[in-house]
């Protein structure tokens, strides 16, 4: 018998971990039993991916199944078992706590593994009595025997094979440290097990640096709150500090999830200390809604959140992430533009907005009708209204979260959105406003026809300056985009630009030799002349730095 572990990825620059801590478990624990790990992604068909199983009759098929893959994963699970006549094993969040429901739609799946699969994988797969096999579910001729996840409390086997370096191949390599989640979010599963275990912590920094020396740009911790354990989080980041640019290479950036309340002086120490752009940190505020919270099990003190928040952003050598969710009970359109407004005060490098996707197994499930919630019956089971937001209402904060997505996060528009924000009292009218004006703007639409949306809509204004605006724009083309072109409807003919570039240009030889390039270009607002040099962008914003020169 053989063992196909498939893992579908929502884009290949991902790399699941899961499927490789399957395979180190059969490695463990069921000597002699022949495996292949198949990948792919969401955007391939199901015959491509079938394909690259070479499925024998006898195999069993185990699929690791998230929200982004369950369409594709059932599909190819149903066609093999079809085709093949083989047995289909799943396992992963998405049918973890709705095993019942999911078999008993879907006589195709033989069994389900709820919870960690490494061991109960491997016994099943040597014969083990399928009733002594801990998390998984099965069928018992007509009946569906259902298990309770599996929860261990031993270190899993390292998922780091040789064959897992050789897919890596510089896509973004995740590492966990530690297993389950301090909190029980009512709208997350991470809080279905038990507390947290760590793992060795020798192991851990091991592991770091096998994956910051794997050819990847980001090595991101899955762990659910990396500094629940507070020691533990600042000796890792003292670590990787201490080794950066030595045995961990000085382009790798290291990504963790962080509970913004209980951050400490001592973490935020480590992080003044840490190289600039090395870490990126995300932290869930989710809402500053106090009942809110209290809704979804989240006791925050909101004053020392902003407060932990605010010192991890001034440090300004960390690229920080903030989350805010809409759809959580008791906030409402207005409850939500106080959030909104509060999170965009922090000044993150990112502020997401996320919808709320009520997944099975979380609280929010159970307590769907008390809300008055309906979502989509299909995965990503996302929010389409509930007591106190209308489906239109959540429409239209889609389209407000994409226009924000382009404007604010790309970090494109940082020195227009400084002076913008000077001249609008409250953010989430401007982008509201904003949205609402381009409503006909597609989604599909070039930088440039964005940015011109951007200029007229705000030039629209009596107390916009016009001239200023567009200098800003200017500013941040040459800084955000490499050779950033300026878009025809912002150029300023000025004949003394080149002259006086050339006269400046005293390092001309070094910078052809280095290979830099530079840009430059009038401004309208003041006698001076903007120019940016493509050397080495900041690695938190991206950006180039921006250079002036007045005109005599």
């Amino acid at each position: 018998m053989k063992v196909i572990i498939c893992g579908i990825n929502s884009k290949y620059i991902h790399s699941s971990l899961a499927i490789w801590y399957l395979a180190s478990g059969i490695d463990k624990y069921a000597h002699g039993i022949e495996y292949a790990v198949v990948e792919g992604t969401i955007n391939e068909s199901c015959s491509e991916i079938l394909n690259r199983m070479n499925i024998k009759d006898g195999d069993t098929i185990a699929f690791s199944t998230y929200i982004w893959n369950k369409n594709l994963v059932f599909e190819i699970a149903r066609r093999a078992k079809e085709i093949y006549d083989v047995k289909i094993v799943l396992g992963g969040p998405e049918v973890s706590y709705n095993q019942e429901d999911v078999m008993a739609k879907n006589q195709f799946v033989d069994y389900i593994l709820s919870g960690e699969g490494e061991k109960s994988l491997a016994m099943l797969c040597c014969g083990e009595d399928i009733s002594n096999i801990e998390g998984l579910s099965y069928r018992d001729g007509g009946k569906i025997i259902i298990k309770e996840a599996c929860v261990s409390f031993d270190d899993p086997p390292s998922p780091y094979s040789k064959e897992y370096f050789e897919r890596l191949n510089g896509r973004i390599a995740y590492i966990e440290t530690s297993r389950g989640c301090p909190y029980k979010c009512g709208f997350c599963l991470s809080g279905r097990c038990e507390g947290v275990r760590f793992f060795d912590l020798e192991e851990s920094k091991k592991r770091i640096l096998l994956l910051s020396n794997s050819g990847t740009k980001v090595v991101k911790f899955i762990d659910r709150t990396f500094n629940a354990n507070k020691k533990r989080a600042v000796d890792i980041i003292e670590f990787i500090s201490k080794n950066y640019g030595k045995s961990i290479p000085n382009n790798v950036r290291f990504h963790f999830e962080i509970e913004g309340e209980i951050i400490d002086d001592c973490l935020v120490e480590a992080l003044a200390k840490s190289p600039k752009g090395a870490f990126q940190v995300e932290i869930g505020v989710q809402s500053f809604n106090v009942q809110t919270l209290k809704s979804v099990n989240r006791k925050t003190n909101i004053d020392k959140l902003v407060r932990n928040i605010r010192r991890v952003i001034e440090l300004g050598n960390v690229h920080v992430h903030v989350d805010l969710i809409v759809g959580l009970p008791y906030e409402g359109m207005e409850s939500f533009k106080l959030s909104f407004n509060q999170a965009y005060k922090l000044k993150a490098n990112m502020l997401q907005i996320g919808f709320l996707k009520v997944l099975h197994g979380t609280k929010l499930e159970e307590e769907a009708g008390k809300y008055f919630i309906v979502n989509s019956n299909t995965p990503p089971y996302e929010i389409v209204s509930n007591a106190w937001l209308t489906e239109k209402e959540i429409e239209f904060l889609k389209e407000f979260e994409r226009i924000f997505e382009r404007l604010y996060n790309s970090g494109r528009f940082v020195e227009t959105l400084k002076y913008l924000e000077t001249q609008f009292d409250d953010s989430f009218e401007m982008y509201k406003n904003l949205t609402l004006f381009m409503s006909g703007v597609s989604e599909k639409a070039s930088l440039d026809e964005f940015t011109k949306a951007v200029y007229e809509y705000f030039s629209s204004f009596d107390e916009i300056n016009r001239d200023l605006l567009r200098d800003k724009i200017v500013i941040d083309r040459l800084a955000s985009i490499r050779m950033g072109c300026i878009p025809s409807f912002l150029k300023k003919t000025c004949s003394e630009l080149k002259r006086i570039m050339i006269s400046l240009d005293e390092n001309q030889e070094t910078r052809r030799k280095l290979g830099i390039k530079r840009k430059a270009a009038a401004l309208c607002s003041e006698n001076r002349i903007v120019y940016v040099d493509y050397d080495i962008a900041d690695p938190i914003t991206g950006r180039y730095e921006v250079n002036f020169v007045d005109m005599k």
